[in-house]
């Protein structure tokens, strides 16, 4: 392994230090989560990322808040939340950086005096595998269909985070919508890019953004970040392209 150089982000030098799932600058979207993050510092939002000695690339962060302010519909009061935790290119995986930045979190969870540190793993896009979480003795406490599942690692005695109930939030949703949050910049770029092709295709779509924790932790899925549903039926939980999305109209909507 060489040696690593890690930089703890925050509203100074963001700009910067853009994390690796970062677009190109002049997107719109960089700009969106740009401003998403500059408001969830005073929340306690941490970012660290990895940089080779020397290098001036980026191979992988952790983005991480307090339970209370987690984008994800879950309970996790008295946690540290993951929200993400990427390493790329491929060349870099498989060497330890995932735990080490996973070991940063749980630093600072021992020294805010947290229960531990939770997640939400999948085996989908966009998210990280349980089998790290394991390996930093992580274990899982629940599970949601297809691959979700909510992880912990315990610090001390404390009440164990649980899932809220998103399958009760389906219902308020009529019609095609998109709920969605600024918390993934590919998500708030696509925005759009959808409802156009909504709009060429005739149909309806209601867009709903999510601008609190509060309320994503009532969104009608795990993730949050993006939910695709239609009369109450969820059809995609994650970021999708504009390619898939077309072919979900053709198929879903009568």
């Amino acid at each position: 392994m060489p040696d690593i150089v890690i930089i703890n982000i925050d509203k100074n030098n963001i700009s910067e230090y853009p994390p690796k799932c970062f677009l190109n600058p002049k997107n719109e979207g960089y700009q969106i989560k740009l401003d998403w993050l500059k408001k969830r510092f005073s929340e306690g939002l941490k970012i660290k990322q990895l940089y080779p000695e020397k290098e001036k690339k980026c191979i992988g962060f952790i983005e991480y808040i307090p339970g209370e302010y987690t984008w994800r519909a879950i309970d996790a009061k008295g946690y540290m939340f993951i929200h993400c935790l990427w390493i790329s290119p491929n060349k870099y995986k498989q060497k330890g950086y995932g735990s080490l930045l996973i070991k940063e979190c749980i630093k600072d969870a021992k020294k805010e005096g947290k229960y531990g540190v939770a997640v939400v793993a999948s085996e989908g896009p966009f998210m990280a595998g349980k089998d790290l979480f394991l390996k930093n003795e992580f274990k899982s406490v629940a599970k949601v269909k297809p691959s979700f599942e909510l992880m912990i690692k315990i610090l001390k005695k404390g009440p164990l985070p649980k899932l809220k109930d998103w399958e009760k939030q389906l219902g308020k949703y009529k019609g095609l919508n998109i709920i969605y949050a600024n918390q993934c910049p590919w998500v708030a770029r696509s925005i759009k890019d959808l409802d156009e092709i909504a709009k060429k295709k005739g149909v309806k779509l209601k867009v709903t953004e999510l601008k609190s924790a509060k309320q994503a932790q009532n969104a009608p899925s795990i993730y949050s970040t993006f939910n695709l549903v239609y009369n109450g039926k969820l059809l995609i939980d994650h970021y999708i392209s504009n390619k898939r999305f077309l072919n979900i109209i053709n198929k879903e909507i009568k």
